[in-house]
């Protein structure tokens, strides 16, 4: 009988873990406000802090938003390599370059210097994984350390094709 109750609470201890872990995993995918920053790798290969999950936007919530016809639209920045904003982009969206390089930030920094700091910004790449995207974190860091208090990322887990283009969210082609 004893070796029931203990098999019953270690059954039941095991389950309440798994639960919770299955629940912040989801809350972490979901982007929530009080999870960890999103880690990445850096060039080095050691991993550091990323963009913050106050700042990410999941592709759902930003069609949603673009196809809305009401609120004031994002400035979408594309943030990753000319071959890809050219195979297909979001809507309206430009093309800056490549935030890991010099001329991608000078571009950036050149295209924000006459807006209004409170302006909403979404930057996006969307090259290769989450994980491994070097493009990102430079454009939301200059942006932030310019006074931008708007800056969202989308956060495009896989890469644009599969996380944006392959669920039927809208597409442009082309320069």
């Amino acid at each position: 009988m004893r070796h029931a109750w203990l098999a019953r609470t270690c059954l039941f201890v095991l389950a309440a873990i798994v639960l919770a872990g299955v629940g912040r995993g989801r809350a972490l995918r979901s982007g929530s406000a009080d999870g960890p920053p999103v880690p990445r790798q850096s060039q080095a290969g050691s991993t550091k802090q990323s963009v913050p999950f106050a700042a990410l936007i999941e592709p759902e919530d930003l069609a949603r938003i673009l196809q809305s016809p009401r609120g004031q639209k994002p400035l979408i920045l594309q943030v990753g390599v000319r071959l890809l904003y050219r195979e297909g982009h979001i809507p309206g969206a430009e093309y800056i370059g490549p935030a890991s390089r010099d001329e991608g930030l000078r571009q950036l920094r050149q295209r924000v210097s006459s807006l209004a700091r409170s302006k909403p910004i979404v930057l996006y790449c969307g090259c290769c994984p989450w994980s491994r995207c070097p493009n990102v974190q430079p454009a939301y860091e200059a942006l932030r350390t310019l006074g931008f208090t708007q800056v969202k990322v989308l956060h495009l887990d896989q890469n644009f094709g599969t996380n944006w283009v392959a669920k039927g969210f809208p597409t442009a082609k082309g320069e």
